[in-house]
């Protein structure tokens, strides 16, 4: 899997192991939320859980939801939740990336993703399936 997402080199087996038992017998809670406040008013939040595999064995970031209020957006908030998205991902061994989708037709978010320097990925199309 590896060699087929373009890696040159593989991971140790024995460091594979490890990222593998603890990413299935891990307890890691299956998402978890930063929450955003101002003035005690809540603001906006980032949930986000770890996906596996990544690239080898190594595990993902995803975040599920970024969500800032309309009052408060352009304040910062939403930048410094991704911020520490990136902290949370960088602190975590074996965390490889972080990855998250936009709609379309929300050039907003698009822009905001921009404005923060983070480029869109072309190389994966989702699918969903809905209901029964």
């Amino acid at each position: 899997m590896e060699r087929y997402y373009g890696a040159t080199e593989v991971q140790a087996l024995a460091e594979r192991v490890v990222q593998t038992e603890q990413a299935l017998f891990g307890s890691t809670p299956l998402a978890s939320v930063l929450l955003a406040e101002v003035d005690s008013q809540l603001v906006g939040l980032a949930a986000y859980s770890f996906l596996w595999p990544a690239a080898g064995s190594t595990h993902s970031l995803y975040l599920k939801e970024l969500y800032v209020r309309q009052s408060s957006r352009r304040s910062g908030v939403g930048a410094r939740l991704m911020a520490e998205i990136r902290a949370i991902a960088a602190a975590r061994p074996g965390c490889s990336r972080v990855e998250w989708t936009a709609d379309r037709d929300n050039p907003t978010s698009v822009s905001f993703y921009r404005a923060l320097g983070y480029e869109e990925f072309h190389g994966k199309v989702m699918y969903r399936i809905s209901g029964e």
